[in-house]
């Protein structure tokens, strides 16, 4: 757990060594964007208007909240920045991968630990979810986004019912499992499963809630689906998307800097409220989560179709 927690620090560190070394480059570069029209000064001084830097404070401190509880950022992110107009449209993806960065960071380095999780198996997750992202990116961006979102809200549907019938225990699905770790056969689908939702993260597949799902499902304390969850999310996020943006310069500096430091505050309030529940109630939540997103996947599968 010291090291995983070293890794998610490492991190943060590199996210803000990263965005601090493109915003030289990018602040002695006069030249307005290509897309947004903007020079890096006039993006960041649209950025400092006292209405975009509050909502763009408020938006890290509660999108990180609800992060934390297994929900997600990005959706909420996106909508209050279209609504706020406190983000240049063309720059949300960006702001979304480098801003989070650091709160998810934080977000891991605070729940390694959460239980004690038996090292293998999380670590062997993390590890999972981080090959699939890698070595099937390319496969995965080619599948039909919109089957794929009917089945993840299938299947989101069927294991959030499965979890709620096992804590009320109704019907022949036995209790939520008070399990550390996983061996054999559980392991086994464990590995699997996560590779295959690191891999469906690059067309836009939340992987949080989902792996909270297989979590409980497996037998696993509640409580591990969060060092499992965010240990994967950090680390692609860190390691991947975050420096790819990163070096492409499309995010907003002003906003990233405000989801990063207001993020970290949403989920150390988040944390402190998780680690309070009683085990039936932070299962409870989980349910509530993986019902509530199914219906984003359908909802996504209705209105976005093949859309990233």
């Amino acid at each position: 757990m010291i090291v995983l927690k070293a890794i998610s620090l490492a991190g943060i560190v590199l996210c803000v060594v990263l965005m601090i070394r493109k915003q030289k480059m990018l602040k002695a570069n006069p030249n307005p964007d290509p897309v947004t029209g903007l020079t890096f000064q006039e993006t960041w001084d649209r950025g400092m208007e006292k209405k975009n830097l509050i909502a763009t404070i408020i938006i890290g401190v509660v999108a990180n909240f609800f992060d934390t509880l297994g929900i997600g950022s990005f959706a909420p992110s996106t909508t209050a920045f279209k609504l706020t107009k406190s983000v240049d449209d063309a720059l949300i993806p960006g702001t979304l991968n480098v801003g989070d960065t650091v709160p998810v960071c934080v977000e891991a380095f605070l729940f390694f630990g959460f239980v004690d999780m038996d090292i293998l198996t999380l670590v062997s997750m993390i590890v999972a979810s981080v090959v699939g992202s890698y070595t099937m990116a390319g496969v995965v961006s080619k599948f039909n986004r919109r089957k794929v979102r009917y089945a993840m809200f299938i299947g989101m549907f069927i294991l959030a019912s499965v979890m709620l019938c096992r804590w009320a225990g109704v019907g022949p699905f036995g209790e939520i499992g008070p399990a550390m770790g996983l061996r054999g056969v559980k392991l086994v689908i464990a590995l699997v499963a996560n590779f295959i939702l690191g891999a469906l993260m690059s067309i836009g597949v939340g992987l949080y809630a989902p792996c909270m799902a297989l979590c409980v499902i497996l037998g696993l304390d509640t409580g591990c689906a969060f060092p499992a969850m965010m240990g994967s999310c950090a680390f692609l996020m860190a390691f991947g998307n975050g420096p790819k943006f990163i070096q492409e310069g499309k995010y907003d500096p002003v906003a990233c800097w405000t989801q990063a430091i207001g993020g970290a505050i949403g989920v150390a309030l988040a944390y402190y409220i998780v680690k309070s529940l009683p085990l039936r109630t932070l299962t409870l939540v989980v349910v509530i989560v993986c019902y509530i997103t199914s219906f984003l996947f359908l909802h996504d599968a209705i209105k976005k179709g093949e859309a990233a």
